[in-house]
């Protein structure tokens, strides 16, 4: 459904069952979770989908290995659960990865291997496979680059992998194929009230500043970061619930983790579990965890991170990857519940809090995404009771997500799952549609035009960073791309040559702070071998 109808379908003075604030995993599941069950649902997003910490992610599903480490066993079984529904309802964007997990103790074997026996076992019918030992040489075959000296051996364990922003976009069709309507680039900026309860929400149209005043039963904010600012619009003087934290990955080339397996350690300098993830035929390295102070729509990586980084890889890594080798590094916030004075980002709670103002804002923040799905049940039940609803059961536990495919092809097409014969309908309309974009990616150029009609893409960005994964796969190769993407929007949707130049110069500045500067890599030495 194209934007311009879905505007129509607001300009009327519909009553809402629910208005969702927030665009990312949690907003999306509690649209999903709401339409399913029939209500009349709307989802606003200020951006575009999952443009926040939604699309920064580690593309891990997850029980929390760390998690079982710190003895909260009721955290991670739900979150296994929620694993094993998400391969099974999304199949095409979701699946079972391999890890290794790297001995450099005596004890290191015997220690995680009876952790992470556990942790396969408390999946039950929803697992991945069982964990099992290896020998060093074992190791060193499943995961080639990893440094020998001092290895001891391994354990192999399964966890989930997956796609964030094009998962988001599947739950986004998803809610529409249910009856929703979500829209991006509508930020709200107001609520109404009546008699000091909310009735609604304010909201502006960023392309046309179109103003409009939606009725809502209930309104739930899911913002993420931003969850305080949104709950300060109903209460001015109303305290902070999250502290922030951030997270940067680097991205690169295949060579630095060749094979299929990924690898973890468990446990580094600041705390955190640091991964080496094959994805989309490159590596993701990552994460770091760094308190921030404000922020930032694009945050950027610390030097401190970056040189964290480098040196955890060279560590851990036969191949260490140098500033030059760094084809982009993300970096992502993380909405963490507030902790006691002093206590570091990474031991606070990633456990989901729920809470309701006086005047009947539904405020769901936390969480991560493997648990996206059962913090929209716990949310639509909530809003059940706040809106006074009817009230209907939960049905997303077996709910197939848009594009749903149990044989997805093993190809570029394979994230769009169902929808993959059409896009290459599409590709087939016009000479050159089925051409790359870009040598170095492996997106063509009718997909463009495919975002704009099926998947609401309205800006290079979001097609470039969220409807495909240029951005983060190659920086530079996106940038190059730029032109091309603006032209095939503008005639898709109607903008002219100004805008599209305007695009480009916005794009290529914000791929930039996707690259690594000689400005931000620490002139220090990288600490030794292990």
């Amino acid at each position: 459904m194209r934007r311009s109808e879905l505007l129509e379908r607001i300009q009327s003075d519909e009553l809402w069952d629910l208005i969702i604030i927030g665009g990312g995993a949690t907003g999306l599941g509690t649209a999903v979770d709401a339409a399913a069950r029939g209500y009349k649902t709307l989802l606003l997003e200020a951006y575009d989908f999952a443009k926040g910490t939604s699309s920064r992610s580690t593309k891990l599903v997850h029980g929390g290995v760390r998690y079982l480490a710190q003895g909260n066993l009721s955290l991670v079984y739900e979150a296994l659960q929620e694993r094993g529904r998400m391969r099974r309802n999304a199949p095409h964007l979701v699946k079972s990865l391999s890890f290794v997990v790297p001995g450099y103790k005596w004890w290191s074997q015997p220690f995680y291997g009876t952790g992470l026996m556990l942790y396969s076992l408390m999946a039950g019918k929803l697992g991945f496979g069982i964990s099992r030992p290896v020998t060093k040489k074992g190791a060193l075959r499943l995961a080639p680059t990893l440094e020998p000296e001092g290895l001891t051996g391994g354990i192999v364990y399964h966890d989930g992998q997956f796609d964030d922003t094009r998962l988001a976009i599947s739950l986004m069709l998803t809610m529409q194929d249910l009856g929703g309507v979500a829209l991006n680039y509508m930020p709200v900026t107001g609520f109404t009230k009546e008699n000091g309860k909310l009735t609604g929400v304010v909201a502006r149209d960023t392309e046309t500043g179109r103003e409009f005043k939606l009725l809502g039963r209930a309104v739930v904010n899911a913002t993420g970061v931003y969850v305080d600012q949104v709950r300060q619009f109903d209460e001015p003087s109303a305290s902070k619930l999250i502290s922030p934290s951030q997270g940067i990955h680097f991205v690169l080339d295949k060579s630095f983790l060749p094979g299929d397996h990924a690898i973890m350690i468990p446990k580094t300098d600041d705390g955190r579990v640091l991964f080496a993830v094959p994805w989309h035929d490159r590596v993701i390295l990552g994460t770091t965890d760094t308190p921030i102070k404000d922020i930032e729509l694009e945050p950027r990586p610390l030097a401190e991170e970056i040189e964290y980084l480098l040196s955890h890889a060279a560590r851990y890594l036969t191949k260490d990857p140098k500033p030059e080798d760094v084809l982009s590094v993300y970096t992502g916030l993380r909405p963490l519940m507030k902790g006691e004075a002093g206590s570091s980002t990474a031991s606070l709670s990633r456990e989901h809090t729920l809470l309701v103002s006086p005047a009947g804002l539904i405020t769901i923040t936390g969480g991560k995404w493997t648990t996206y799905r059962r913090m929209g049940e716990v949310t639509v039940d909530k809003a059940i009771e706040v809106g006074g609803l009817d009230k209907v059961e939960c049905g997303t536990r077996e709910l197939r997500l848009h594009g749903y495919d149990t044989q997805p092809k093993p190809d570029p097409f394979a994230v769009y799952g169902s929808d993959a014969p059409e896009v290459k309908q599409v590709l087939a309309e016009q000479p050159g549609w089925n051409d790359l974009l870009h040598p170095k990616l492996p997106y063509r150029v009718g997909e463009v035009v495919w975002a704009a009609r099926h998947e609401l893409a309205r800006t290079v960005e979001d097609f470039l960073s969220r409807r495909t994964r240029a951005l983060l796969l190659d920086a530079r190769a996106s940038q190059e791309m730029a032109p091309k993407v603006a032209e095939l929007l503008a005639a898709e949707l109607g903008f002219d040559s100004a805008w599209q130049e305007e695009q480009v110069r916005t794009y290529r500045a914000l791929a930039d702070g996707y690259l690594l500067h000689p400005s931000q890599v620490p002139a220090a030495p990288l600490p030794s071998k292990l």
